[in-house]
């Protein structure tokens, strides 16, 4: 199978500067480790200092080109402003925002305290309007043409039970995609997004989907082709959405998911049967992952 391979042309991100949030682990990673092997220049931003370092590190050792990292609550207006100054600053522009950062855990809506609705919005809508307002003002400012891409997921239209703090923020996400792709479009300035369904991650994978939930289910019988999604896959398709060869295309969110959600829309229903008690070790083994 050829699904694991990079698709693009070496050369197909050539000269473009993207800025990737929460581009120091998991598909930002893995998004970000393409488009150096296409011949841009990335900055990656998240809260971490120590694991972005860690990132850029590996990412220039494997790819041979510079990775700037540069720490950011993307919660924090402020922050946000100074991650785009610093960017520039580095590389003289920015043509490509991907907005990547995002915070999920599941757990029943009425255990949930008011903080915890909003720790996600801040990070997923609160986040993505901050970076793609800062960064559009820029663009329209000094009449540059830019592309945004979004990251959201397949329940961002249909809502799904146990993840409800994320279902709004991404429905949140998907409706500024739209609303932008119209607006915007007469500046220069692409919208569209991504909805994926499974790809394993380390630490989002953890708090989703505990050890002991991965035990009693097979989450590839979800999904109607049998299996989890490749990081290639999802790369290859944000690489050639942030790339010139698919400049008609604008407003759309595209979904890679092998079928799941046409097979059962709102992803974490299915957890109608866990009992109360179940929760509890649920909640305490989510509060555990790293």
């Amino acid at each position: 199978m050829q699904y694991s391979k990079p698709m693009l042309r070496e050369d197909a991100l050539e000269g473009k500067v993207i800025l990737v949030t929460g581009g120091g682990s998991g598909l930002g990673k893995s998004m970000s480790k393409y488009f150096l092997e296409l011949g841009a220049k990335v900055v990656i931003a998240s809260r971490k200092m120590e694991k972005l370092e860690a990132a850029a590190k590996e990412l220039t050792e494997v790819t041979g080109e510079e990775v700037l990292p540069v720490q950011c609550d993307v919660r924090k207006y402020n922050e946000v402003e100074a991650t785009l100054a610093t960017a520039k600053e580095k590389f003289g522009k920015v043509d490509v925002l991907l907005n990547n950062a995002a915070g999920n855990f599941i757990s029943p809506t009425e255990r949930l305290s008011h903080k915890a609705f909003d720790t996600i919005i801040g990070i997923v809508l609160q986040g993505t309007y901050n970076f793609t307002l800062a960064l559009g003002k820029d663009w329209i400012e000094s009449k540059q043409a830019g592309t945004i891409l979004n990251i959201v997921t397949t329940y961002s239209w249909t809502g799904s039970a146990y993840v409800a703090p994320s279902a709004a923020a991404k429905a949140g996400v998907l409706a500024l995609t739209r609303s932008l792709a119209v607006e915007w479009a007469k500046y220069g300035i692409r919208s569209n997004a991504i909805a994926p369904g499974p790809f394993p991650t380390k630490g989002a994978w953890d708090r989703l989907f505990p050890e002991n939930l991965r035990e009693k289910f097979d989450f590839k019988k979800k999904v109607p082709l049998g299996r989890v999604g490749d990081h290639q896959e999802l790369a290859n398709l944000a690489a050639y959405l942030v790339s010139d060869f698919s400049s008609y295309v604008n407003g759309e969110v595209i979904t890679i998911d092998g079928g799941e959600w046409l097979k059962g829309a709102g992803e974490f229903n299915f957890l109608d049967f866990i009992q109360p008690e179940m929760w509890d070790q649920i909640e305490r083994m989510v509060r555990g992952a790293k």
